[in-house]
């Protein structure tokens, strides 16, 4: 299927400087990302992160963590302004959850498919207009990265080596070339970056 929309995917996440999204603990083993998320370089990266998109692609365990949090920071209004936005969009947008276990979206605004993540995304860039944000899923990250679907990298690198966890960019991935567009660098070392497909 040919994308007649102009419709781009985006992906945003948070690695260590060994390429690691998590911790050898597992998924909730999040302490060398949460800190540098909460930073002002860290909360303007999560600003830049939604400008444009107009649909969210999320896993499951993604949208349970994050529509269980962020819709209480939109509705804060002593939330930091940038957290406020970027909840009240997550609230707002149209999403995407893949599963294979949920069979109806408990959240509003929501569709749950159970199919390949380069067919839901082939599917979605054929219709409807904004960018496509693959929401610090990274189970649906890696197969768009190996299809060479991804046009636009939100990478938050945190000054930490954890040697051990999952990493995002597995052996195997096709050869691409990227240029980077934005960076950033705090307080704490962490830097935000922003890097775009040369096709």
């Amino acid at each position: 299927m040919t994308n007649t929309t102009g419709r781009k995917v985006t992906a945003n996440i948070a690695i260590t400087l060994d390429g690691r999204y998590h911790g050898p603990d597992g998924p909730g083993d999040l302490g060398a990302i949460v800190r540098y998320a909460t930073t002002d370089v860290g909360r303007n990266h999560l600003t830049q992160i939604w400008d444009g998109a107009t649909t969210a692609l999320l896993s499951r365990p993604n949208a349970q963590g994050f529509l269980g949090y962020w819709p209480t920071v939109a509705a804060d209004e002593n939330a930091d302004p940038r957290d406020r936005g970027y909840a009240k969009w997550l609230v707002d947008t149209e999403k995407v959850v893949l599963s294979t276990t949920l069979t109806e979206a408990p959240w509003e605004r929501t569709r749950v498919l159970n199919a390949p993540a380069a067919d839901v995304v082939t599917e979605l860039k054929a219709i409807g207009t904004g960018n496509i944000l693959v929401n610090t899923s990274p189970s649906i990250l890696k197969p768009l990265l190996a299809a060479d679907l991804v046009d636009r990298l939100f990478l938050l690198i945190t000054p930490e080596i954890v040697g051990g966890g999952q990493r995002l960019f597995e052996d195997g991935l096709p050869g691409s070339t990227w240029t980077l567009t934005h960076q950033e660098v705090g307080e704490l070392g962490e830097i935000a970056t922003i890097y775009d497909r040369i096709r």
